[in-house]
């Protein structure tokens, strides 16, 4: 009689178990991803989103979940009924600290430089959460096998769950949480959530062994966590405005930290995303304070047919107005970061002169018309490389887009090492495979280090043109470069090594802007 009436129960209780078990790798399946993707946010706003940060983070997660799978077999194998709950207690709090320890860990680090600081910071931050849920898989699976001859369905019944929770983690986080929610919050929501999903597990553990104790430990990590908690909500730095600089605003993108930052000593206003400054202009009048932008802006003196153009990377939106005060030429702009485009509108007085678009230049342009009679591709800052913007395939697309006798104007930043650069070099390979002419302009001569103005067109540009007074074809004459185009690759879909060919770039660009404005105004 009693076996009859227990069966159905015990049924039922394996039944919810299973289910427990699943929801339980799903939820820390997601888990992985949110912090992974998260992490690039925690580091990029000092050492840039660069694919050093991807492959930093990437590399960190397999090491971790490497390490967790390992000690989570070994844990797993000894332990009787209990041990999950601790495992994910201990995620749990490891993740809700991550926001208190980002700003100390990125000072600690800053003097590895790009790479090895970028990679020792996400080892520190990162390894112990990410480790604690690759943990999770292995005690899953002990618990979801009742038989040796059903372990291989159980494993992969687990790993399929646990991947489907990755999968929906990454797609809920950059499709719709992202952008509600900063990565801080995020972050202190999910060590919540994981919080308690151990309390659950604790009590269920409870049952099965029938010892209060066994309940104890993620019991006591909770509380702790709690206890935290109004340390973690307040940690980071919000810079007090103190000193030389003022925060006039702020806000977190999908692509990075937006900041309008005053400088009233030098009357200088700078637009910077990251660690990058990607506008300036000066506080009392709103002019442009970026020497290449004027060297853009005497394009249409040389060659006066110029009536449309198309501005790839609108930053503070200063050419594309220079253009329409000088020359009355209608200016459309891309801009991939609609958190820039709010910035350049409130508070360097962009007004768009045509079409204003946001998004991905590389999948916009396919979807603009042409002609333009000059095209400025001016995405190339001193932080990281948006590579898919300077390849052959990309130049092509634009040359296809320009009217006859068009222009292309692009803006690099990098060292010119006597024109023997590999980098200045491959832009200039490349820009020769799609063009039959270019001149390469310095926007301050002497310097080795800055920005390259390169104009590609279908004939040579005369610099000493009528149109052109005698004071603007010397100071242009001044500026023109020579480049060894011999010392370079072609830039391509298939092979574009130019993040690598401007790592020394990146860590001098990275240093300057630390010495400038401090480790306050780039580390939260």
């Amino acid at each position: 009689m009693n076996d009859t009436t227990s069966a159905p129960h015990s049924g039922a209780r394996h039944t919810f178990a299973k289910s427990g078990i699943y929801l339980t790798v799903f939820v820390t399946g997601a888990a992985v991803m949110v912090i992974e993707l998260l992490g690039t946010r925690m580091i990029a706003p000092f050492y840039g989103a660069s694919l050093y940060v991807w492959s930093s983070l990437i590399s960190v997660t397999m090491i971790a979940l490497a390490l967790g799978y390992f000690t989570g077999g070994r844990w797993a194998d000894r332990a009787t009924r209990t041990g999950l709950s601790l495992v994910i207690s201990l995620a749990a709090l490891l993740t809700l600290v991550i926001p208190w320890a980002t700003r100390p860990v990125l000072l600690a680090t800053d003097p590895l430089g790009l790479r090895a600081g970028a990679f020792v910071s996400a080892l520190v931050l990162f390894s112990p959460s990410l480790t604690f849920l690759g943990m999770v898989g292995p005690f899953a699976i002990k618990l979801a096998t009742s038989r040796l001859d059903g372990i291989g369905s159980s494993a992969g019944s687990i790993y399929a769950v646990s991947t489907l929770g990755s999968v929906i983690g990454t797609l809920v986080l950059g499709f719709f949480l992202f952008p509600l929610v900063g990565s801080r919050e995020t972050l202190i929501g999910l060590g919540l959530v994981l919080f308690a999903l151990g309390g659950v597990i604790a009590l269920y553990e409870r049952r099965l062994s029938d010892r209060t104790i066994a309940a104890l430990p993620s019991l006591l990590l909770a509380v702790l966590g709690l206890m935290l908690l109004p340390a973690v909500v307040g940690a980071g730095h919000a810079y007090s405005g103190a000193g030389k600089f003022a925060i006039r605003s702020e806000q977190e993108s999908l692509y990075g930290w937006v900041r309008v930052i005053d400088e009233p000593a030098r009357n200088l206003r700078m637009l910077t995303s990251d660690a990058s400054v990607i506008g300036a202009a000066s506080i009392s009048k709103g002019t442009n304070a970026l020497t290449y932008q004027d060297i853009v802006e005497l394009i249409p003196a040389i060659s006066p047919h110029i009536r449309r153009a198309l501005l790839i990377g609108q930053g503070a939106g200063h050419m594309a107005m220079g253009l329409r005060d000088k020359y009355r030429i209608v200016t459309d702009t891309i801009e991939i970061d609609p958190a820039v485009d709010d910035a350049a509108r409130q508070f360097f007085g962009f007004t768009p002169t045509g079409t204003a678009v946001v998004g991905d230049a590389r999948y916009e342009i396919r979807r603009l018309t042409g002609p333009y009679d000059l095209i400025i591709l001016d995405c190339f800052t001193g932080g990281s490389e948006p590579s898919h913007l300077l390849t052959q395939e990309t130049l092509t697309q634009l040359r296809g887009m320009l009217a006859k006798d068009g222009i292309v104007a692009l803006n690099f930043v990098g060292y010119a090492d006597g024109g023997q650069n590999p980098a200045l070099a491959s832009v200039a390979q490349t820009i020769g495979r799609v063009f039959p002419s270019q001149s390469v302009f310095v926007a301050e001569p002497g310097d080795d280090f800055g920005d390259y103005i390169f104009l590609a067109s279908e004939k040579p540009l005369n610099v000493a043109t009528p149109s052109l007074t005698p004071q603007q074809s010397d100071w242009l004459r001044a500026r023109l470069v020579s480049v060894d185009r011999s010392r370079g690759v072609v830039l391509s879909d298939n092979l574009n090594p130019l993040e690598h060919l401007q790592t020394r770039k990146a860590e001098h660009y990275r240093h300057m802007i630390v010495e400038w404005l401090g480790t306050d105004l780039l580390v939260r």
